[in-house]
This record gives structure tokens, sequence and C-alpha cells, in this order.
């Protein structure tokens, strides 16, 4: 890599170019770098320290990184937002993503991040309650419910499994049953709900801030 790009959270070495054109100088003999992109220059969405990297060598690295926070989010009308759950998740390093019902959901919105994130699917809500009993995840149910708690003051558990429901229905009464604890995102318009994808990254945002390691952030 050219010295004067050095490492940093963005996608981009240059304001009008996205990415990185061909390795300049001699090769690293490492492993963990991809030949074809090292000739061919890499374009793709992941941060600077990963350019040029394989993906095996980048999931591998950011499961070093990964949060004890699991994702789930119910899928039984081909909810759009997950690709946009998937792809927050990813930037969080959530431990993995469990989708809930159908299995197919619109990966356009996650913008390739899939790639690097765990993936699960569980056809029910039972199926995700067994294995957040196995891993000893306490499931938190994110909902404006009556009974909730405020996100804003609630203290999440570390070791957690952060449940969305749809757009529109919210949460089914199933998935609210196996939650522990409730929380609600406080609101002060006029619209009953905000979008599932901008409450997911809000929640995750609130798990980052009481739980994570700042200094390890990119």
């Amino acid at each position: 890599m050219p010295e004067d790009a050095g490492p940093g959270p963005t996608e981009w070495t240059r304001p009008d170019e996205v990415g990185v054109g061909p390795w300049q100088g001699e090769w690293p003999d490492d492993d963990r770098y991809d030949p074809e992109l090292l000739a061919h220059g890499d374009r793709r969405n992941v941060v600077d320290p990963y350019r040029y990297w394989r993906r095996e060598a980048i999931v591998s690295d950011v499961d070093r990184r990964r949060h004890p926070f699991h994702v789930a989010i119910e899928n039984f009308q081909h909810d759009h937002n997950i690709g946009t759950v998937v792809r927050t998740a990813n930037a969080f390093a959530a431990a993995a993503v469990h989708i809930v019902g159908r299995r197919r959901w619109n990966r356009r919105g996650a913008m390739v991040t899939d790639r690097y994130q765990h993936l699960h699917h569980h056809p029910d809500v039972d199926g995700l309650a067994a294995f957040a009993r196995e891993h000893e995840l306490t499931v938190v149910a994110v909902d404006n419910t009556h009974g909730a708690e405020r996100i804003e003051t609630a203290r999440l558990p570390r070791r957690c499994v952060l449940l969305f429901g749809q757009e529109g229905p919210g949460l089914s009464a199933a998935a609210r049953e196996i939650a522990e604890l409730s929380v609600a995102i406080a609101q002060f318009g006029s619209t009953r709900s905000i979008n599932a994808g901008v409450a997911a990254g809000i929640v995750m945002h609130t798990w980052v801030s009481q739980h994570a390691d700042l200094g390890r952030a990119w």
C-alpha cells in the first residue's frame, strides 16, 4: 500500500475514487493478502486496514473483535430492513445476526457485508429461544409496548440477543413472550414507531456505549 495511505476508518483513500488501485511496490509476504486484489485493486466496502485482504482473513480477524451481543429480527413478511440491520450489525461487530421466520431476505441493503457477518436462521421464535438458552444469552425485546423500559436509561445485558420485529406490526406475541427484558426508544413526534433498521442501529449503539472498549474502534 502507498506510504501516504495509512490505516483509517474510511472506504477510500481519495475523495474521487472508492477503494484503492493495484498494490504499488513489492507484494507483501502474507497469506492474508489476495493476489487478485493486489494485482487489480480493492474496491470493496471494507475499512482501510483490511484492504487487499482475503475475505476469509477479514472474517477471522473480525471474529477476534466481535462483541457478545447478537441481533435477531423476525422475517414473516420479507422485511426489507433486514439488509440494513445486517450492515449495522457488521459495523458494530455483533457476534451474529439471526433471521427468524422465512429464510430468504433482501440482501441489497446489506451492501455485501453479509459476507463478513455470521448469520443464523430459525424457522420460528422457539428456535431462537433454544439458541439463547444454549448460549446463555438474555433475550431483549425492542418494541414500544406498554411496560417496556426506556433504552436511554435501561442497562442492557452484556451477553444478549437484541430482538426486533417487522416494519409495521412490530414484534409478534411469541417473540415478546421469550424476552426477559423489553426496551423502547423514546419518541416525541406523531409517528407510532421508528423504522426497524433505524431502531436496530440505535439499540446496537446503546449496547456499544455501555459495554464496548472504544479504544478498539477504527
